[in-house]
């Protein structure tokens, strides 16, 4: 009896131990407020998704865009694709349920967790290939086609995306082999930081490689926009050449705004982890980091770039409605024109034969 009792508890042990069903602490929403909320969210869903797919195949199908800066930058409505396509359809069907109905399984968690990783991680490594493809582009003009060539843009690519996938791998394979004694995440989604925080184990190392993780990533690419953006501002300053520094100022410009904002919504929700009473806006924040980037990538490189403007105005230019009646008043005209030509020509005919 007494051996059935402790193996009754540990089998409940167990259980409670290492749970695949964990609980989301979802958004604290008022209900007046359920459905504006969910409709910012969807109608910012649904912008996301077609303008970064449409700039992407924008580029993709025209020949004139087959340049290295454009290449490039496919990576970042790819990215963008990525890190709202798991994260914010679940977060929309959550908005509409109960709290006690906000249930999430292990694996949809970690699943969750590393997109949007590799969103985070990937934006800073893609903003930095493209920054050398700048550097190369206004410091290095007349060796920029030996340089940029279709087998570096590769190159450059798989390094984003590389060292990307191999940063958040070491991340999430520190934090999954943990023993799991929690089920609740106190987040409206997965990432990291809420999977480590389940266990009873030593995190030390978890949050040592955490930490090296995040310094590591920020120092490089602050450091990358630093430097090349020192020597080409010393290039523009130095360079007679105006077209040559309008061309950098419209390109940086575009690169450097866009990077600020995917920089300035991490830090915002770096600072609001620090304190614990601003919970509800550090959520937002956490999600705002999501779609505010995503919604305006697509608008301020199609706004900045003449290029993707005019193959937009290409691809939108109005065709002719019904080019069968415009081919038939060509044939009707063409005998009319010969005829006032023949009429014309009488004269000069009759004068030339005096």
């Amino acid at each position: 009896m007494l051996l059935n009792r402790r193996t009754q508890k540990r089998l409940m042990e167990n259980y409670t131990f290492n749970s695949f069903t964990l609980k989301l602490e979802g958004l604290n929403i008022s209900k007046d407020f359920v459905f504006p909320t969910f409709l910012l969210f969807f109608v910012s869903y649904i912008f996301i998704m077609l303008a970064n797919a449409g700039i992407a195949f924008l580029v993709l199908i025209d020949k004139s865009l087959h340049q290295p800066m454009y290449l490039l930058f496919c990576n970042l409505p790819f990215n963008d694709i990525i890190g709202n396509s798991i994260m914010v359809p679940r977060l929309l069907s959550d908005i509409l349920l109960l709290p006690s109905e906000l249930i999430i399984s292990y694996h949809e968690c970690v699943l969750q967790a590393f997109s949007t990783h590799i969103f985070g991680t990937a934006s800073h490594t893609v903003l930095m290939i493209m920054a050398f493809d700048r550097y190369v582009a206004i410091c290095n003009p007349l060796r920029y086609a030996a340089i940029m060539t279709n087998k570096m843009v590769i190159k450059l690519t798989v390094s984003a995306w590389g060292v990307a996938f191999v940063l958040v791998g070491i991340l999430l394979g520190l934090t999954i082999r943990l023993n799991r004694c929690r089920t609740m995440i106190m987040n409206p989604y997965c990432d990291n930081a809420s999977l480590f925080k389940l266990s009873c184990d030593n995190v030390f190392i978890n949050n040592i490689y955490g930490l090296t993780f995040t310094i590591a990533l920020l120092t490089s690419s602050i450091g990358t926009m630093v430097l090349t953006y020192t020597k080409i501002t010393v290039v523009c300053l130095t360079s007679k050449n105006k077209s040559l520094n309008s061309k950098a100022l419209k390109t940086c410009s575009t690169h450097l705004v866009v990077y600020l904002i995917m920089l300035i919504s991490g830090f915002i929700v770096i600072i609001l982890h620090r304190f614990p009473q601003y919970s509800d806006y550090r959520k937002f924040a956490a999600i705002l980091f999501h779609i505010i980037p995503g919604s305006l990538n697509p608008i301020i490189y199609g706004v900045q770039s003449a290029e993707i403007c005019k193959s937009l105005s290409r691809l939108f230019r109005s065709k002719p409605v019904m080019p069968s009646l415009q081919a038939e008043k060509a044939k009707v005209s063409a005998p009319t024109i010969r005829k006032e030509g023949m009429k014309g020509s009488g004269p000069e005919g009759d004068g030339s034969r005096e």
